[in-house]
């Protein structure tokens, strides 16, 4: 069950799939049907009435009077609720923005519930726009010691954005506001850890996704041309790639090789230095 909020609904050819429910279990026949129960339990029931999705959990510090409603908000969040004009998270029984897929929109948060013991990240489809089942490429904070996000391949970490520095994650300098539109904030304390963005132009849409081939990419929508465009994207280079260079070892892009050692160090292996293999104790 694939999401299109009418935010980023723009136009019939250019729709963005956002979110989707059932990833790994496709509908395999159009009688299928979503249904949400009188307990506040969204659900998707195939032919055979056999449940092959349901929602994870419901919000343990919500009560409820068996009237929940179900709605898609401009936010492109999916909730339940019992209010149609509730906009506390806290009291959504259920939210959608709870459980990204690929793609993180504002608001949603990437990083730990400490109190929950709960982590949000993204993952990318299998195969882009064909498979939306979970592909092997994810974005996800690592809180331990000075926290930042990583960018991994299965279990290779492939990109790391950096410690936050106030503004941005060090590593993303393209992370600078558009004419004050797009926030971003980090929040730590000892209840969460999280990443997350907000829009104050309601003419400008926005997203952060990961891809199957292994790029983590911010999009902006150009009204003008109808067509969403890369903001900024990573790795870019070379020496955007995790560990490129070995420990104590300095990347440079103009360089050739690009990578050399910081003063005092020299490599511990001259011949697998000489063939470009710098992935080695120093």
């Amino acid at each position: 069950m694939p999401v299109f909020p009418n935010s980023y609904n723009i136009d019939h050819d250019n729709r963005q799939v956002v979110w989707v429910a059932n990833r790994n279990t496709p509908i395999q026949n159009p009688n299928s049907f979503l249904k949400l129960t009188d307990t506040g339990n969204l659900i998707i029931i195939d032919q055979s009435n056999k449940t092959i999705w349901a929602t994870e959990k419901i919000n343990k510090n919500s009560t409820f009077n068996k009237n929940p409603i179900l709605q898609l908000l401009d936010s492109g969040n999916l909730v339940v609720s019992e209010s149609p004009n509730e906009n506390d998270p806290t009291k959504f029984l259920w939210q959608s923005f709870d459980f990204p897929t690929d793609t993180l929109l504002p608001g949603m948060k990437l990083g730990w519930n400490f109190d929950t013991n709960t982590e949000t990240h993204i993952n990318s489809w299998k195969v882009t726009d064909q498979d939306s089942s979970i592909g092997d490429i994810s974005f996800k904070m690592d809180y331990h010691g000075v926290p930042e996000i990583f960018l991994w391949n299965r279990n290779r970490r492939i990109y790391r954005s950096g410690p936050w520095n106030g503004k941005r994650f060090s590593g993303v300098p393209e992370m600078q506001p558009v004419t004050d539109s797009i926030q971003f904030s980090f929040v730590q304390n000892e209840h969460e850890v999280y990443y997350t963005f907000s829009i104050g132009n309601e003419s400008l849409f926005s997203k952060l996704s990961v891809d199957s081939l292994g790029e983590l990419h911010r999009l902006t929508w150009i009204h003008s041309r109808k067509i969403w465009t890369k903001f900024w994207y990573a790795p870019k280079d070379q020496c955007d790639n995790y560990k490129e260079c070995g420990p104590f070892g300095i990347c440079d892009t103009n360089a050739s090789p690009v990578c050399n050692c910081i003063k005092g160090f020299h490599p511990k292996n001259h011949q697998a230095w000489n063939l470009r293999d710098s992935k080695f104790e120093f």
